[in-house]
């Protein structure tokens, strides 16, 4: 680092050393190695200029997102500067990647071009469309990455188009209201709750500014490196893709960050796929025979009219008369909003399967009471399911299907997390209990000749 870099470092004891050295350079580098920056060599036109600082932001930056960079760095209105020095552009990344509350609080309001005002109510049209920014240049980051946890989810056809990218966006501000509806407007103090307990934004902004400072970039590597300790990836690992080269993807990648981001964080590392309707045909016993077993798990559903939406499944699935499952179970949408619904502990009906049984429900259910599920997929005949108007099991529950009784485009399952061991010794108990259980013993034994009969493959081990 020449002695410029040296100056400009030694102004600014927010950055710590590893970091001085990349804040520098960038800043250098759109100053043209003077102590200032002007506002037409950093953005013009909503772009990056090409030589100063297109390897750091060209390709990444949202329109939308530079503008309010712009605000931040030079002000607005009457305040505009004409250059912006070091420190204020280092204090962009620091406030971003760790910032208090209260710094990200007055990043927000100077982004939107506003200063920071306790008693000023913030319009959410204004809050949704700058999240929708942030969560753009992730995409885009995403997008251009060559890591091949980024490559393997596009390669295999999901897709970040511009209308699920902005759903994203609104469901990571809609939360601002707490009641998981758009509100018109929002506090102060709905703001600060709001950024404190929203970890989604805070990994958004953190990878985009990381990437956008060029942190711990190498030469010729195109993906973000943040420094550590790493931020999670948002994206988890796919697995069991790789013996299908046209997948049929019906969800999109920001579905996958949407969902993933609620998952417990053990299970957030990892995707493995199991089921999808497209690939081994519509068939109960088939679907059975693949997830249960295979510890935690998430299905998500399409119907005839486009909606997708699913549920996570923390206990392995099972056959059996008994609910199932844990408090961190949760149901979700993903079209036309992307919305969460948690566990309420009112009750614990959060899991049931069951098949091929006279006094009992042929089916699976995730929530609410039998023919009032929040999710009910019918097993006989496949391909039908409904969703109730209203579920105690979840809070703020909202019918997920567009109709409570549909029909089923799509259907898919995934194991999260590593894949469970099973013990040799518990294995051979639960043999012993099958033993004394002929009807149980029946469908494990369907289960399996269904598999078979059906020359399906199994995912490679992994």
């Amino acid at each position: 680092m020449g002695n410029t870099s040296k100056k400009l470092a030694a102004k600014c004891t927010l950055l710590t050393k590893d970091e001085q050295k990349y804040v520098a350079a960038t800043f250098r580098a759109a100053s043209k190695n003077s102590e200032r920056i002007r506002e037409e060599d950093l953005i013009v036109s909503g772009k990056i200029d090409a030589v100063s600082l297109e390897k750091f932001w060209g390709p990444q930056i949202d329109p939308r997102l530079a503008q309010y960079l712009t605000n931040f760095l030079f002000g607005s209105g009457q305040q505009k500067t004409a250059t912006v020095e070091f420190n204020r552009f280092a204090e962009l990344y620091v406030y971003n990647v760790r910032g208090t509350v209260e710094e990200r609080m007055m990043v927000t309001y100077n982004c939107l071009g506003m200063d920071y005002n306790e008693d000023f109510e913030l319009p959410f049209q204004l809050l949704k469309e700058y999240c929708e920014s942030i969560v753009s240049a992730y995409i885009k980051i995403v997008k251009s990455s060559s890591s091949k946890r980024a490559r393997t989810w596009i390669d295999k056809g999901f897709r970040a188009t511009a209308s699920h990218v902005q759903a994203l966006g609104e469901a990571v501000a809609a939360s601002v209201g707490g009641d998981m509806e758009s509100p018109q407007h929002c506090t102060a103090q709905q703001l600060s709750k709001w950024l404190q307990s929203n970890i989604l934004l805070k990994q958004v902004a953190e990878l985009v500014y990381v990437n956008l400072y060029g942190i711990n970039k190498r030469a010729g590597d195109e993906s973000p490196t943040p420094l550590p300790p790493a931020a999670p990836s948002l994206l988890p690992g796919p697995d069991g893709l790789d013996p299908m080269p046209d997948y049929p993807a019906f969800i999109d990648m920001s579905h996958i960050v949407w969902i993933n981001a609620h998952l417990p964080q053990q299970f957030q590392h990892k995707w493995r796929f199991l089921f999808s309707t497209h690939i081994h045909g519509e068939s109960f016993s088939t679907m059975t025979g693949r997830i249960i077993e295979q510890g935690p798990s998430i299905i998500i559903i399409e119907d005839s009219s486009g909606y997708i939406f699913g549920g996570f499944a923390p206990a392995p699935w099972a056959f059996g008369p008994n609910f199932t499952g844990t408090d961190e179970s949760f149901l979700f949408t993903c079209a036309p909003k992307m919305r969460i619904y948690p566990a309420t502990n009112y009750n614990d009906h959060y899991q049931y399967m069951n098949h091929h049984t006279k006094t009992l429900p042929n089916g699976l259910l995730m929530g609410g009471q039998f023919h009032f599920g929040g999710i009910w997929v019918n097993a006989e005949p496949f391909g039908e399911g409904s969703s109730a108007e209203s579920c105690s099991t979840y809070r703020g529950y909202r019918r997920l299907s567009k109709e409570p009784s549909f029909r089923i485009r799509s259907l898919e399952v995934w194991g999260v997390g590593d894949k469970p061991v099973i013990d040799k010794d518990e294995d051979e108990r639960d043999l012993s209990v099958l033993d004394t259980n002929p009807e149980a013993k029946a469908i494990l034994d369907m289960a399996g000749r269904t598999r078979h009969s059906e020359g399906i493959r199994e995912p490679p081990p992994l």
